[in-house]
């Protein structure tokens, strides 16, 4: 009688349906979200998850005014620096919250500001090279009271 194996399975098996529910959240936060005018800015380009960084709280106690601090990694090759920094919101009534705009090239990008947030979402952030070539990263944010409820 040989049942490790089938020991052994049995508990691999259990261990891959005790994560799965945990798979598609972690795809959906890393995936851009869907929001008209991040689709109209990116054109159908392909925006790669990498070099981006969006520090903004998990949890927003108050959506009025949410901390958020972003960056991109250099170093950057000559006529492929950092041209803009684009922050999109999934659920505010205006979903471009933010464009940062660097005409020259500098060494390092990191921008802190604030913003309000209607409520749970994602944030995307989006940097446009100069060659053309996208850089996002995406945050999920808890939100317990609500902002941007009359539009603005």
């Amino acid at each position: 009688m040989n049942r490790a194996p089938a020991s052994s399975t049995r508990r691999a098996l259990l261990g891959v349906a005790t994560l799965a529910p945990v798979w598609p959240r972690a795809a959906l936060a890393q995936a851009l979200p869907e929001v008209p005018a991040l689709s109209a800015f990116l054109a159908g380009r392909p925006a790669r998850m990498e070099r981006v960084t969006l520090d903004i709280p998990r949890i927003a106690d108050n959506g009025n005014v949410v901390p958020v601090r972003l960056g991109v990694a250099g170093p950057f090759a000559a006529g492929a620096e950092v041209r803009s920094l684009h922050l999109f919101s999934e659920k505010n009534p205006v979903p471009q919250m933010a464009v940062f705009h660097f005409p020259l090239p500098v060494k390092r990008i990191e921008v802190e500001s604030r913003v309000r947030l209607a409520g749970t979402q994602r944030v995307a952030a989006v940097a446009t090279l100069a060659d053309g070539t996208l850089l996002a990263a995406v945050a999920e944010v808890i939100v317990t009271i609500s902002a941007c409820i009359d539009g603005t």
